[in-house]
């Protein structure tokens, strides 16, 4: 894809129509196991089967969507992802249902892989994924206080993600056609970057994924079982950790790069990491809806820097795509871990054990964002790798304006280039210190070995 997209608003989206189908997913198993009479593990393997569905996508076209361009993909996976959803919409049997589920969630992967590689090329891909993030989340949001009154059975939330899907089709004409075979910035056989830091971003984003959505699968059974609260007490206080997850992402797009990366992802995971230990061990409202509401709040932030860091580490999208397909293996196996720990330890015992894990992959991811996005340049700090006293004088002294990075603004990677070895003749006379022309020949020796 080309470095300076046309608009982003075509990647939100498209990232819109292509998330929208993990964040309906509580929902999704709900009516699938009240309507189908699908068991409670049964449902969540069609949802998991859905997201692992979407995250092969991610993983067949990660460094595939620059040369097929954007613009095709991303209209064959809006396609997929109405017909399946649609499909399992006016199905009635489950077979047909979860074969439709696993088809949109290709779809849905398909999406989404287009819109983080757009992403990744961007000036800005954090801000670009905040706004992606809050208009999925505006989006769900609605739907959630939408869908509990219209009824529909299990029809009802695929057939919004269908419908979505197809009101995001004309979206798909802003985008860009095929890149050309090479260009100057990235060319079409250029080796994948960050071969170390990659990894381990895209497996921290899978245990990550995996360990909030082992919560939010028991969240409702916490609340009802233990909590003591009644379906409608647990369904405002979602409503409202929704709510205060919409202004987490605002806060996001505002804050921006000020702090840089790994403040936010690290501080960020640090709290999410007490909000899971509180919800899971509630007794009561209070507790209960603390926990939920801090824990929505803070979560959409962290993955909005989490997906701008992954976008950041190659401008060709390709670990934004396998990074994100990772986090969608993850989300997939989050609810069967939940339930596999709240049976063998308890509620406040498995918020303990993801407690602890998410403190622990917040240490290698927090080490990815300070190894490869810098540190942010703020007034009294400002400098380069391999140290630049200059740059501090200019910000103090009134350097020519665009010499010196803009306070506050992340710092640049520096990629180091190694120039092909200067050939030198040996100086036959480096070493002569007699004789009337010494000097001279010391000087030509060193200017003739330039």
């Amino acid at each position: 894809m080309s470095s300076r997209p046309r608009a982003a608003w075509p990647l939100v989206a498209v990232f819109t129509a292509g998330y929208l189908a993990a964040y309906l997913l509580p929902t999704i198993v709900g009516r699938l196991s009240v309507y189908l009479g699908l068991g409670t593990a049964q449902a969540g393997l069609v949802g998991s089967a859905l997201l692992l569905s979407s995250a092969t996508a991610g993983f067949v076209l990660a460094g595939r969507v620059e040369r097929l361009g954007p613009r095709r993909p991303a209209r064959a996976g809006l396609v997929l992802a109405a017909v399946g959803y649609g499909c399992a919409a006016l199905a009635g049997s489950v077979p047909l249902v979860v074969a439709g589920a696993v088809v949109g969630g290709f779809g849905s992967g398909t999406a989404t892989a287009v819109a983080a590689s757009g992403i990744a090329a961007q000036r800005d891909p954090h801000r670009t994924s905040s706004l992606g993030l809050l208009s999925v989340s505006a989006t769900a949001g609605a739907l959630y206080l939408t869908i509990p009154h219209l009824g529909g059975g299990h029809r009802l939330p695929f057939a919004s993600i269908a419908l979505v899907a197809l009101l995001v089709w004309p979206a798909t004409a802003r985008l860009g056609r095929a890149a050309p075979a090479a260009g100057p910035a990235a060319p079409a056989t250029g080796r994948l970057p960050h071969r170390r830091s990659g990894p381990v971003l895209a497996g921290g984003m899978l245990v990550w994924s995996m360990a909030q959505n082992a919560l939010w699968g028991v969240s409702g059974r916490i609340g009802v079982g233990q909590a003591g609260l009644s379906e409608v007490t647990v369904g405002a206080v979602f409503a409202a950790a929704l709510g205060a997850g919409l202004l987490g992402v605002m806060g996001a797009g505002l804050l921006g790069s000020r702090l840089g990366r790994a403040v936010p992802i690290g501080l960020g995971t640090v709290i999410i990491a007490g909000s899971i230990v509180l919800s899971s061990s509630a007794g009561s409202l209070g507790s209960f809806a603390t926990g939920e509401i801090l824990w929505n709040t803070v979560y959409p932030v962290v993955l909005s820097y989490l997906i701008g860091l992954a976008a950041s580490l190659d401008v060709r999208g390709r670990w934004a795509v396998l990074a994100g397909s990772a986090s969608s293996v993850g989300v997939a196996c989050g609810p069967v871990l939940g339930s596999v720990l709240s049976e063998q330890a308890g509620y406040p015992g498995m918020g303990l054990i993801l407690g602890v894990v998410t403190l622990l992959v917040a240490v290698p991811v927090t080490a990815v964002a300070l190894h490869t996005g810098g540190r942010p340049l703020v007034p009294g700090s400002v400098r380069r790798r391999g140290g630049a006293p200059a740059a501090l004088l200019a910000v103090t002294t009134g350097a020519v304006p665009g010499a010196v990075p803009r306070l506050g603004s992340p710092e640049q990677a520096v990629r180091e280039i190694s120039p092909p070895a200067l050939r030198r003749r040996p100086a036959r006379n480096a070493f002569r210190t007699a004789g009337p022309g010494a000097g001279q020949s010391n000087a030509y020796a060193s200017t003739s070995d330039r």
